[in-house]
């Protein structure tokens, strides 16, 4: 499934996320920061200039403090407002370790080096679900053993996204990564929900069906079932 499956606000522009990070006044005068350049102030007030500029309208950016990490979910969901645990996400930098060699970026959504993936912190990635469905995503051209997708290290997926670990998000990446929903999150009630907010200790929650338009992911089912 693609965003075409589900509903868009009237009015929300559909934009390539990384074009989106450059199109304030302020981007074409100065150059291009990198992540440690950027003051935390800045990267919230990017991300917002970012999610306005498409026409999103409802989300909301959260501190939190230095232990939230050494928190359980339940204390994560208190600290953030959130409606249940189930509503706390986290992006993940994926790379295809068993791509042919001449596929070294991007530049196909269907078939990348690369894919950002979101999913809910109380479940679990299955990395044989989201093989499957890149491989039926290019019909059966491309042997299974081509797809292998692992966990980028850190330094390549904060190259690539340009957010450091427990900060990524798939709004304002530094490369236009493909992004992977998983089903469950376009389908919770209500349909908002939050994540990694370009800093470690700011967290961003938005509407689902905002998200699905200006990210553009494939929604599919690439967790473990409970049980």
């Amino acid at each position: 499934m693609t965003r075409e499956d589900f509903p868009i606000h009237e009015g929300l522009k559909s934009v390539s996320i990384s074009d989106a990070f450059t199109t304030s006044s302020e981007d074409e005068r100065a150059p291009e920061q990198s992540c440690d350049e950027i003051s935390k102030p800045d990267v919230e007030q990017k991300l917002r200039g970012i999610l306005s500029n498409a026409g999103v309208s409802s989300f909301h950016f959260k501190r939190v403090p230095a232990d939230y990490y050494e928190k359980t979910l339940e204390e994560r969901k208190e600290v953030l407002g959130a409606v249940s645990i189930d509503h706390l996400c986290k992006s993940m930098v994926m790379v295809n370790t068993q791509a042919p060699s001449h596929i070294t970026d991007c530049s196909d959504r269907k078939n990348s080096k690369y894919y950002v993936i979101v999913v809910q912190y109380n479940a679990r990635l299955n990395a044989e679900k989201v093989k499957k469905f890149i491989y039926d995503l290019n019909e059966g051209k491309i042997p299974k053993k081509r797809f292998n997708l692992r966990l980028a290290p850190e330094e390549e997926s904060q190259r690539l996204s340009g957010y450091e670990h427990n900060a990524v998000t798939p709004i304002g990446m530094r490369t236009d990564i493909p992004v992977i929903l998983s089903d469950a999150i376009a389908n919770l009630k209500p349909d908002f929900f939050w994540l990694g907010g370009g800093d470690v200790d700011l967290k961003l929650g938005i509407n689902t069906q905002e998200f699905i338009a200006l990210t553009n992911p494939f929604v599919i089912d690439c967790t473990y079932s409970e049980g």
